[in-house]
């Protein structure tokens, strides 16, 4: 087993928590000056330049179609990967890496009417309180 698997980069969005697999991240940043992309989604933020890549960046609650707040200084850009393909993901505020067991993560229980249900990997019950374990992969679709 590798030493990464069950591992996930947490992060806030509105009032919950939720993560990533730690495999998908590559790095977590300070939101940073951005340039508009013409035409694009309105969930695409922009572009950076991040140490000579040029990253696009997702808003995360757009995506998701959760009301927005002004970007602050606690706002963070996790960079993850899908495949090849890199992106910076917008979220209000990063928080740790923890490493939860496959036997606490349970199905996400939804509905149809639950619009965001094909992002949900599952949701991870910690000491702390419940983490919903998003899928990268979906997040990179339009």
């Amino acid at each position: 087993m590798d030493s990464r698997d069950n591992m996930y980069v947490t992060f806030k969005l509105d009032e919950e928590y939720c993560a990533f697999p730690i495999e998908n991240v590559i790095s977590i940043e300070k939101i940073q000056a951005r340039t508009r992309v013409p035409n694009s989604p309105n969930f695409l933020e922009g572009v950076i330049n991040l140490r000579g890549d040029v990253i696009a960046l997702i808003n995360l609650r757009k995506k998701l179609g959760i009301p927005e707040i002004p970007l602050d200084k606690d706002t963070r850009v996790i960079i993850v990967n899908c495949g090849d393909i890199a992106a910076g993901i917008i979220v209000d505020a990063s928080s740790e890496v923890m490493e939860i067991d496959d036997s606490k993560i349970d199905d996400a229980q939804l509905t149809e009417e639950n619009k965001n249900h094909n992002y949900i990997k599952g949701i991870g019950k910690t000491d702390t309180g419940i983490i919903t374990i998003l899928k990268v992969e979906e997040i990179f679709k339009n």
